[in-house]
C-alpha cells in the first residue's frame, strides 16, 4: 500500500488544484478536486469521471481520434496515428506490451481519451521510473491530465515498490505540461541543454521528478 505520508502529499497536491487553476495546454484551466486517487478518480464541478485501466484492441477507434490529432502529439516521442490499423498496430505492438500503460478511460462509457505510461528502468536504475502522457484535445481544460497524473504515480508506486523516483523530461516550450506535474507535486530540478530530440529537433528540456519520501 502506498504510505500514509505519500498518501497525504498528494491529497496536499488535490487542495492545491481545488480552488486554483489547472493548466493543460495553453488557454486552458479548469478548477478540479478528486476522491480517492487508488481506484476511480472522480472530477467534480462538471468534468467527466475517469479511471485508468488496461489498452484493448477495441480501443483502436478511440485511440485515433485523439492519437491522430497533432496538436496532442506535438511533443510525443511518435508521429500521429492516422489509420485505425495504425491505431490497432500501436495498441498490440506498443501499448499492451509496455510495462505500465493505462488509458486514461471516460467512467460512464470506458472510452479512452488518453494515456498515461511510467517505465521503470533497469539495472542500477531500477529505483527510478519515467513518465509520459497525453490526452485527447476534446477533454483539454477539464483537469483531467492533472488527476490521470496523480493516479498513475499513485497506482505504480504500489506496483513497483523498489521504485522510489518517478521523473519526467518535458520541453522547456511545454508550459502546459510543466503545470501539470507541478500541480500532481513534482519538483523541477534543472534545465537540460539540448537534452532530446522530438520531431526531428534537438530540444532543451526541465527535468522533474516526484520522490518517494519514506525510502
Amino acid at each position: 500500500m502506498v504510505s500514509l505520508k505519500l498518501q497525504k502529499r498528494l491529497e496536499a497536491s488535490v487542495m492545491k488544484c481545488g480552488k486554483g487553476k489547472v493548466s493543460l495546454d495553453p488557454n486552458e484551466s479548469s478548477d478540479i478536486s478528486m476522491a480517492n486517487s487508488h481506484n476511480a478518480s472522480y472530477i467534480t464541478m462538471g468534468s467527466p469521471k475517469i479511471f485508468l485501466r488496461p489498452f484493448n484492441l477495441s480501443d483502436a477507434g478511440d485511440v485515433l481520434k485523439w492519437a491522430g490529432d497533432d496538436d496532442v502529439t506535438r511533443y510525443l516521442r511518435w508521429d500521429s496515428i492516422k489509420t485505425v490499423e495504425e491505431a490497432q498496430q500501436h495498441i498490440l505492438q506498443k501499448a499492451i506490451p509496455y510495462t505500465w500503460r493505462r488509458s486514461v478511460s471516460l467512467v460512464d462509457n470506458g472510452r479512452s481519451i488518453g494515456y498515461v505510461s511510467i517505465k521503470p528502468d533497469s539495472g542500477d536504475g531500477s529505483c527510478r521510473a519515467n513518465l509520459g502522457y497525453a490526452v485527447s484535445k476534446e477533454f483539454w481544460g477539464r483537469g483531467i491530465a492533472t488527476v490521470a497524473v496523480r493516479m498513475a504515480v499513485d497506482q505504480a508506486l504500489e506496483a513497483f515498490p523498489v521504485v522510489v523516483r518517478i521523473q519526467a523530461v518535458v520541453e522547456v516550450e511545454n508550459i502546459a505540461s510543466q503545470k501539470v506535474l507541478e500541480k500532481v507535486g513534482f519538483e523541477k530540478e534543472g534545465l537540460l541543454k539540448k537534452y532530446g530530440c522530438c520531431k526531428g529537433v534537438v530540444r532543451d528540456m526541465f527535468l522533474y521528478s516526484f520522490v518517494k519520501d519514506d525510502c
